[in-house]
């Protein structure tokens, strides 16, 4: 953790001008922030969180014991009782200074992001809302191939979903809107014809990466492949370092549903023979596309035109809304006045105006239309969470040491 500090010291050095101490105390200004500033931000309100379920895990334990090792005694147990209430006030000191320092990063406007520690798919039950995948393997058991491993037979993937129903169908599925008896269970799917998408995968930084060289340490790069893509960015490996801060984008061109399986992987620079896979990670970028969870591009907290925190979807917050209620036959969004929107049977409201970079506020929907966005899971049968602005943590693995995390 030493070294974090030092390191994010550095980072604020070097992104905010000024010593690491003067940007915590001073009111960071606008211009200086930049997405690492919303990062590290985002870090430590992960760590602290992290922290207090910790703690009251840890007070949780505590009393469990106590109850157990003080079971007989009356006067014990009223000793217990105030013990236990010890701990309680003590969470509530704890719990205050708490909600003092998001007060503080408002104070610094310092907007944060969802930073997940484990996988996005983790978090969404894989993006298989209603796509499945299954693979397709080739030869069938009992032949010699009898050593051959499962990985090596597969020759393709399927993907859908498979509905078995009962004729007459239910009255609930007759009756919903936009119900079209010829196509059954399959409304609402998208067609199957291919699809252009642009990617864009951002590459952070790598932590406690496995060694790779007889120094202890690694000399990592990052490769990325996609279909026919293939990407090395080799001349940019980051000598001797086991933490990596990559800071990178990559942009490819790709189409589903022949190119949708991502390879991100971190290999070792040697310069002599050739270079060693440290791990990779793969990511299933179709089912993405796909999910009603919305897993292309993370919705933000705010909706800005400027600055640090520029809204970096192609679709604005008011036209995800509208293609959201128009797929979901959802009747809405009826903006009204007094900042307010109703959607299905759901009011939310908002700020009504926007200040563009010259401080000139004009009229806008667009936080109303996110206010219904970030609370979509709330909007009855159609709605479910969609995915926050957010950074993902991924294992990286290496099929010669199959399970062991790199």
């Amino acid at each position: 953790t030493e070294e974090e500090k030092e390191k994010k010291k550095k980072k604020k050095k070097g992104g905010g001008g000024g010593g690491g101490e003067e940007v915590e105390e001073e009111e960071p200004d606008e211009s200086m922030l930049d997405w690492w500033s919303k990062y590290f931000a985002s870090i430590e309100t992960m760590k602290e969180q992290l922290r207090q379920q910790e703690a009251a895990a840890a007070e949780a334990e505590e009393k469990e014991e106590m109850e157990i090792g003080e079971g007989s005694k009356v006067q014990a147990k009223n000793k217990d009782k105030d013990k236990s209430k010890a701990p309680k006030d003590d969470k509530k000191k704890k719990q205050q200074p708490v909600p003092e320092l998001p007060e503080k990063k408002n104070k610094q406007k310092i907007d944060e992001l969802k930073v997940f520690n484990k996988e996005l798919e983790a978090e969404f039950d894989s993006f298989e809302d209603w796509l499945h995948t299954f693979n397709l393997l080739r030869g069938k058991i009992g032949d010699n191939d009898d050593n051959a491993t499962e990985e090596e037979r597969i020759v393709g993937r399927f993907k859908g979903s498979m509905c078995v129903y009962k004729v007459p169908l239910p009255d609930d599925i007759a009756r919903e809107a936009g119900y079209d008896p010829t196509f059954g269970m399959f409304q609402g799917i998208p067609s199957n014809d291919p699809i252009n998408v642009l990617v864009r995968v951002y590459v952070v930084r790598a932590t406690d990466l496995h060694p790779a060289d007889i120094n202890g340490k690694a000399d990592p790069y990052i490769a990325i492949k996609l279909g026919k893509t293939d990407i090395k960015d080799k001349e940019n490996y980051i000598s001797k370092q086991l933490n990596p801060v990559f800071g990178k984008s990559f942009d490819i061109e790709a189409t589903f549903p022949m190119e949708s399986m991502l390879t991100v992987a971190v290999y070792d620079w040697d310069l002599v023979g050739t270079d060693d896979l440290i791990g990779e990670t793969k990511i299933d970028l179709e089912n993405r596309f796909y999910s009603k969870h919305r897993a292309t591009c993370g919705v933000s907290q705010t909706y800005s035109i400027h600055g640090y925190n520029t809204w970096r979807d192609p679709m604005k917050p008011s036209q995800i809304l509208s293609k959201l209620c128009k797929e979901g036959k959802v009747d809405g969004p009826h903006f009204g006045p007094g900042g307010r929107v109703k959607v299905a049977n759901r009011v939310f409201t908002g700020p009504t105006e926007i200040e563009d970079e010259n401080g000139q506020k004009k009229p806008t929907d667009e936080h109303l239309a996110l206010a219904v966005l970030r609370h979509w899971e709330d909007i009855p049968r159609a709605g479910c969470r969609l995915v926050p602005e957010h950074v993902e943590t991924r294992p990286l693995l290496n099929p010669d040491k199959p399970g062991i995390e790199q």
